[in-house]
């Protein structure tokens, strides 16, 4: 029996890619998670065929419940399942130890290839992902940049890059304000940068947006 738990904050998206590994594994046993905790608490639960989880996620992120879950039970295939571009956060899932990266407007035959693959050991990566990952390997970067910022610190960067006020911020991320505001200046600081406008021109220049 194919044990699969998925993670996602909206429950449409939860009920949607069961609805689809359904078709494919009926006898399969599915759970869900809405948030980053439960996440973790519930990959700990049993020894999984595969973990599919969402990044942005209340409490904890999916990068946070994935590197968690890693030291828990490392032998769990995760396979990250994202809204966000691969340029924002593949590389750094994978090097992670997620299994694969896979956006969410991906075909409904191509998330499914992404699910088989996973689940026979191997890796899924787009031609996008495998070639930012051979360029990470030969050069890694050495310029102020988004690669410098940690997981949190990313986390924050991409909803400055939207737009978000650190009050909503703060709430998406279930962080008190004044926390946002260190992160925003550590960031600003870190990648040689003045002001909020600065971070939305770099990430629109980056495609990172």
């Amino acid at each position: 029996m194919m044990r699969i738990l998925i993670a996602d904050d909206h429950d449409i998206v939860r009920k949607g890619l069961k609805l689809i590994l359904m078709e494919r594994y009926p006898d399969g046993y599915f759970l869900e998670a809405g948030d980053g905790e439960e996440l973790v608490a519930k990959a700990k639960e049993m020894d999984w065929d595969i973990i599919i989880s969402d990044i942005s996620m209340p409490h904890k992120t999916g990068l946070q419940a994935l590197k968690e879950i890693k030291e828990i039970k490392p032998q769990i295939p995760i396979l990250i399942l994202s809204i966000y571009s691969e340029d924002l956060y593949a590389t750094r899932a994978m090097k992670m130890g997620a299994h694969g990266y896979v956006t969410k407007d991906l075909a409904e035959e191509e998330l499914v290839k992404a699910i088989e693959t996973v689940l026979q050991g191997k890796k899924f990566i787009s031609p996008t992902v495998a070639e930012k990952l051979a360029n990470s390997l030969v050069n890694e970067v050495a310029d102020i940049s988004h690669k410098n910022l940690s997981d949190r610190e990313m986390d924050v960067f991409k909803l400055l890059a939207e737009g978000q006020s650190i009050a909503a911020i703060a709430q998406l991320l279930s962080l008190n304000a004044s926390t946002v505001s260190t992160y925003r200046s550590r960031i600003l600081e870190k990648m040689n940068m003045k002001s909020n406008a600065d971070i939305v021109r770099y990430a629109l220049e980056n495609k990172l947006v």
